[in-house]
């Protein structure tokens, strides 16, 4: 009996680092696509303004401008659910 349990804490562990490794390049790749969605949002060209520098209008957000507005929380959701999730594994 004692075998059984440890060759079943042996198959649980050896799947948990598995899910734990998969999880992390997720998170990895989600996050490169957050930082490019989030320097995507700049309306100008400009390196200095893209970092926070600059007269910005603030106005309404309309058509790809939106879209990539949506698509930016979404990835930052699904960023934060990745964190949580790698506490658990």
């Amino acid at each position: 009996m004692p075998d059984k349990i440890a060759s079943i804490a042996e198959l649980f562990l050896s799947h948990k680092i598995y899910v734990q490794k998969i999880l992390i390049i997720i998170q990895l790749i989600v996050g490169a696509l957050l930082v490019a969605a989030i320097l995507l949002q700049s309306k100008s060209a400009s390196l200095g303004e893209a970092f926070g520098g600059g007269n910005v209008f603030y106005g309404s957000r309309r058509g790809s401008e939106k879209t990539l507005f949506i698509i930016t929380i979404v990835l930052a959701v699904i960023f934060v659910a990745l964190a949580y999730a790698l506490l658990f594994v």
